[in-house]
């Protein structure tokens, strides 16, 4: 350890760990065991405010202390230290101590410039969910691609200008025009009926909630350019079908969480109408006064408008607007009628694109009810996310009760084919631990694949013993699991639309059918897993995930390599504090300490004994 010294990650220099509540004090100390530092300051800022700087007291240690009081509301606040030497010749000069990158132990630099300054996450409310979302594991559906349970397999009001596959096994393509834009949609026909008659098949699997890909009305098969959020899209079946898959689903203990697609529209939609589908006078693109002309931002009408990400199909909403505000989450509204349908929950598409206001407004909607839950779309670090300018207030309270967990994504395949040392993947989680409150850690919806990535057994290169250990990953971190639809049947797909396959309903792998199923099973009769804490211990080449509480714990060390590992208790390494002695972990694992290549060792029982 150097002389100088602090690691946010460790009681001992900040207590608590993590994220905070507004009004909460955290007791800051830093070690300076060097005779020529005559002093420690600590700096730090509410985001974007003013500085405190502050004199730490040593009180004739070599450890300097400060307890901060956090009243300045909630946010992010960013610190770092100051070091005030003396020379030999009695000269004053400044040094600087911050962090390396997220958290845990840090450097010292001699230019302010240099530091990169520690975060703090201080929120207002702790954000529940209901106990059905926290020990759930969920299955996301796409539900043109999942079955057709229609008889002799008819599909339900073919659209015009598609085009219907011949067999299911064909692969997805798109038609395109000369412009590059779809000319034609494709459809396999899949529908709430298809879903209702696979329900015995989840269950067997163990799945206990479903995330459906938007079912509103809809030009395309991924429905994400709604045409009319009142209204379900015929192809998929009718309204009384959905009520009646919603009461199968629920009668079977399985919960269901739609997409809320808030962000645009289709340009081919009753609020746009393009092509006139609705009416040559109907919807703002036809004319000037329709009710919905000021849901949208036209450059120059009608032809020049502000649409997502350029896509000039999904004209973008003006989500400041009070009519559509109103219109989503007012008492008459598209959230009050399917949520009074008997539906679940919420995911937000693209939650960076919707104001904090209007997520709020949808929050405090969601909140009428009982035991609903509130998603979103988010893909990176979702306590620092700096979007259009500004820093998002996604999980400090009365916003969103979790996020979708793509950075477990990316670093378990980082992990598994990239040869990424486990100590790497140890801090980056340690610091997403530390930055998010404990309940948006497990309210997080974890996943492997969705209809936005390429499938997670083509990114493993087919490799079928690493995928049970994507799939271990999933089920072992805190959050809630989410399997895409045919990872567990060995589905293989590149890019959208590729990873878009119709279930292969015929040729289910079974080894990857039965190694979901197996890190499925062991959540459920473990508890501890969804419910206790979580650390991560690691040697050169194996990751080990321990969930735990004062009693219990599941352990699970991974071999990413393709050679035999063995497992060496004394080159074991945490973060954080090792809850147990280096004795008991080793007769814990006992000599049962070989791992196969692309292998997992389990151990469970009583922490201690």
């Amino acid at each position: 350890m150097t002389k100088v010294y602090f690691n946010s990650w460790l009681e001992e220099y900040k207590k608590p760990f993590g994220a905070i509540l507004v009004n909460e004090f955290i007791s800051f100390k830093f070690k300076a065991d060097d005779p020529n530092v005559t002093g420690v300051t600590l700096v730090i800022a509410h985001d974007g405010g003013q500085s405190h700087t502050i004199k730490m007291e040593s009180y004739g240690t070599l450890i300097y202390h400060f307890d901060y009081f956090f009243n300045e509301g909630k946010g992010v606040y960013f610190y770092y230290f100051e070091l005030h030497y003396l020379d030999a010749n009695h000269a004053e000069y400044t040094r600087y101590y911050g962090a390396v990158a997220g958290g845990g132990p840090g450097k010292l630099v001699d230019h302010l410039e240099e530091i990169n300054a520690y975060q703090v996450t201080c929120f207002e409310k702790k954000e529940t969910a209901p106990n059905w979302y926290r020990k759930g594991v969920f299955y996301q559906i796409f539900p043109d691609r999942f079955y057709n349970g229609n008889p002799k397999e008819l599909v339900n009001n073919p659209k015009a200008n598609t085009f219907i596959y011949g067999s299911k096994e064909d692969t997805p393509m798109y038609i395109k025009d000369e412009n590059g834009d779809i000319a034609r949609w494709d459809f396999f026909g899949g529908n709430f009926k298809g879903i209702k008659a696979k329900i015995p098949y989840l269950k067997e699997l163990g799945i206990t909630g479903i995330y459906l890909n938007p079912i509103f009305e809809a030009r395309s098969n991924h429905r994400y350019d709604t045409s009319n959020y009142l209204n379900i899209d015929p192809i998929l079946g009718t309204e009384e079908d959905f009520a009646d898959l919603l009461d199968a689903l629920h009668q079977n203990d399985i919960h269901v969480i739609l997409d809320g697609v808030f962000s645009h529209v289709g340009r081919n939609s009753l609020y746009f109408n393009y092509d006139g589908a609705y009416g040559i006078d109907k919807g703002a693109y036809r004319n000037i006064h329709s009710q919905y002309y000021p849901w949208f931002t036209f450059n120059r009408y009608p032809d020049e408008y502000n649409s997502w990400w350029g896509v000039k199909d999904l004209p973008e909403i003006n989500k400041e607007n009070k009519e559509f505000q109103d219109f989503i989450f007012g008492s008459a509204g598209v959230l009050q009628k399917w949520n009074k349908f008997g539906i679940d929950g919420w995911r937000l598409d693209v939650a960076d694109e919707l104001p904090d206001e209007f997520i709020a407004g949808i929050r405090s909607n969601l909140d009428q009810f009982a035991d609903k839950v509130l998603l979103g779309e988010v893909w990176e670090d979702a306590s620092n996310k700096i979007s259009y300018g500004k820093r998002r207030q996604y999980i400090l309270g009365n916003h969103l009760q979790g996020v979708m967990n793509y950075p477990l994504r990316e670093q378990a395949l980082a992990f598994l084919t990239a040869d990424c040392r486990p100590e790497t993947i140890a801090s980056h989680f340690t610091t997403l631990q530390e930055n998010y409150p404990r309940d948006i850690s497990y309210n997080s919806f974890n996943n492997i694949g969705t209809h936005d990535t390429e499938r997670i057994l083509t990114q493993l290169n087919g490799d079928k013993r690493k995928l049970s250990l994507a799939f271990a990953l999933l089920h072992l971190f805190p959050g809630v699991p989410c399997v895409y639809y045919g990872d567990e049947a060995g589905l293989t797909g590149g890019k959208d639309p590729d990873n878009r396959k119709f279930f292969p309903w015929d040729n289910i792998e079974e080894d990857c059918y039965e190694a979901c199923r197996k890190w499925i099973s062991l959540r459920a009769e473990n508890p501890v897993i969804y419910e206790g804490d979580f650390l991560l211990l690691y040697t050169e080449r194996i990751l080990g995930v321990l969930r735990y509480d004062a009693e219990d714990f599941v352990l699970v060390f991974f071999n990413p390599t393709n050679g035999l590992q063995v497992l060496n208790v004394a080159e074991i390494q945490t973060l954080r504090p090792l809850p147990i002695t280096k004795e008991r972990l080793q007769a814990i694992i006992g000599r049962n300490n070989t791992i196969q290549e692309a292998g997992t060792l389990t151990f469970s029982g009583k922490l201690f004994e």
